[in-house]
């Protein structure tokens, strides 16, 4: 179990939402809470506070009386559970919760110790309350979404519970729990902050270096069956360019090709006095960009990533309540850290990133099908009967779409603010919206790198060449060649698509 007193890091939340790791505040977190909790409950006598004896957004200029208070709190996970469209996944609810309780052991948010602790039981026993994806604009935090999980903390509504819907009551007595009683402001609490967002936006970040690695191994191999030239990766070319993304590529995909048999040494053939008379070179003097940029192309999208990753586990280590209960200054403070700008921004460069990711893809995939690029493939890498058979012809049309796809989704979030709420929520960030739309746009990216690694296989068959490989994209090779077998008669790919887009969503090349 992960005893956690202030910060989680990627690898804490990696094992908690795929390694089976459990999780519970530790005692100094406790402290802190209770401190919060005890502070908020002697302060807030004799004063006005938001959301504790007023009511919430533009209602805030009315007071409420003391009788109504839990009452108050109530009200707002009940009114503001009406959420629609597709519901969130099991793995995004959790990471959602996880976010949740990151923010509770702060000790800023003035809440009675037993919301973190049912949280805690929650994550741990996978009961994931019934989240729908439309409904928040991100800016008083994830108001909608956050407020159906509040309303499976108190008891209501419905969880998903080894894999089926279920009352949440019901499930509660089952696994020996009790609803959550309201004290001060456990209703405010629960749903107001960038949680959700920045849960989804943990595993946007998380498959998103997955695909990456895919995507580094994906372009060593297809410059193996090009048999380019190795100097496109030289330390000394991509130091002259002063981007540590575009350096990291190159390194990496030069450790990827370490042992190859099939680049070429520029020195020992362009550099050489005997072709120096030729007129008509029967390689291309530089590949085209698709395999020769790939250090300048990808090294963006590395450097995007790393960016992401410390913002949004900034984030995830913050207090995004409102107001902000601190017993250390003796003050509650009100602001707006629940508004998801720094979430919604970077998700948005995270999705165009990917795209591009998945632009390089598409173009790599269409130089290995296109015999008049490649000049020594056929057709659609087809091992069969030209005319006859098709090969990988119709899996690009799905790759080509789906890319399409992707460069339309690419419309920022950031910049779409509504003003709502009376005007109140009158600049948005549309942060969880982001986060969802990169989120499938991941999606779509994995589907066209399998496609890509396919055609690439049969690449490899074609030239038979899978000898000549590098130790690591050897590896790959069998890998995949496990369960896609090589095709000559045509057969349905869909069921090696999908064999292909599950197995490098789980697994490292």
């Amino acid at each position: 179990m992960l005893i956690y007193d202030k910060e989680l890091n990627i690898k804490d939340i990696e094992d908690l939402l795929f390694g089976g790791e459990t999780i519970a505040p530790g005692e100094e977190a406790f402290k802190r809470i209770e401190r919060s909790y005890n502070f908020l409950k002697e302060f807030s006598k004799g004063k006005v506070i938001y959301g504790i004896n007023t009511g919430f957004g533009p209602m805030s200029q009315f007071r409420v009386d003391d009788k109504e208070l839990k009452q108050l709190q109530l009200n707002l996970i009940r009114s503001h559970a009406c959420g629609t469209g597709d519901l969130l996944t099991d793995t995004q609810v959790k990471a959602a919760m996880i976010a949740r309780l990151a923010t509770f052991v702060q000790g800023y948010s003035g809440v009675h110790p037993s919301l973190p602790r049912l949280l805690a039981e929650f994550i741990n026993r996978g009961i994931y309350p019934v989240i729908p994806q439309h409904g928040g604009v991100g800016a008083s935090g994830d108001l909608v979404q956050l407020a159906h999980m509040g309303l499976a903390l108190i008891g209501e509504g419905r969880v998903r519970y080894k894999g089926q819907y279920r009352n949440t009551l019901e499930v509660l007595k089952e696994n020996g729990l009790e609803p959550l009683q309201i004290h001060i402001r456990e209703g405010l609490s629960m749903s107001n902050g960038t949680s959700v967002m920045t849960g989804i936006g943990v595993i946007n970040l998380l498959h998103s270096g997955r695909l990456m690695q895919w995507a580094v191994t994906a372009s060593a191999l297809v410059n193996e069956i090009a048999g380019s030239y190795d100097d496109f990766l030289a330390p000394e070319l991509n130091r002259k360019k002063r981007h540590k993304g575009q350096t990291f590529i190159a390194k990496k995909m030069s450790e990827i090709l370490s042992g190859s048999r099939r680049l070429k040494r520029r020195q020992s053939y362009l550099y050489n006095k005997e072709v120096n008379g030729d007129k008509v070179f029967r390689d291309k003097v530089q590949p085209f960009y698709s395999l020769r940029c790939v250090p300048q192309i990808l090294g963006p999208v590395a450097d995007t990533l790393d960016q992401s990753m410390k913002v949004l586990m900034d984030e995830l280590n913050s207090c995004c309540d409102n107001p902000v209960v601190d017993p250390e200054s003796k003050n509650v403070y009100h602001g707006g850290n629940f508004h998801g700008d720094y979430i919604s921004l970077e998700m948005d460069k995270l999705k165009i990133a990917v795209t591009k990711l998945t632009m390089l893809m598409e173009r790599q995939l269409n130089y290995i099908c296109h015999d008049k690029v490649n000049q020594i493939l056929p057709a659609f890498v087809n091992l069969g009967v030209l005319g006859l058979n098709y090969g990988m012809q119709a899996a690009q049309f799905t790759a080509t779409s789906t890319t399409a796809e992707c460069q339309t989704l690419c419309m920022p979030n950031y910049i779409h603010s509504i003003p709502n709420n009376n005007d109140n929520q009158d600049v948005v960030s549309m942060g969880t919206n982001s986060a969802l739309i990169t989120a499938k746009v991941i999606e779509n990216a994995f589907q066209v790198t399998a496609i890509h690694l396919m055609a690439l296989m049969q690449g490899v068959d074609c030239l038979d060449i899978k000898d000549q490989l590098s130790p690591a994209t050897r590896s790959v090779y069998d890998q995949i060649r496990s369960f896609f077998p090589a095709v000559k008669e045509d057969e349905t790919l869909y069921p090696y698509i999908a064999k292909t887009i599950e197995y490098i969503i789980n697994n490292k090349p």
